[in-house]
């Protein structure tokens, strides 16, 4: 498995409801310090993928596209959908967190 599959892999298993940061989709995938890799990797999904990315958010618990963005917006309305409260523009890793 190369390090996108890897990626892919782990991502596609994220539960409906949880969340879980860059740099941590990297440690599962055996990738340390690759969390950057990760958003690349995330930012070039081919079109008609459906792995949950939109659960994928930065290790402060926020959205990592700028606020009031298009894809700030959808990232956001795909998470609430699932049933993620936001305070401001955060989520609790520590209620929502994939672990």
């Amino acid at each position: 498995m190369n390090k996108k599959e890897a990626i892919w892999s782990i991502v596609s298993h994220i539960p409906r409801g949880k969340v879980i940061s860059y740099g941590a989709v990297a440690d599962r995938a055996g990738l340390p310090g690759y969390a950057r890799y990760v958003g690349y990797t995330l930012k070039h999904l081919p079109p008609e993928s459906s792995l949950p990315w939109h659960r994928v958010i930065n290790s402060e618990g926020s959205i990592s596209f700028e606020s009031g963005t298009k894809k700030y917006h959808l990232q956001r309305s795909k998470l609430e959908n699932e049933g993620i409260m936001f305070s401001g523009e955060k989520i609790s890793l520590q209620k929502y967190g994939w672990i």
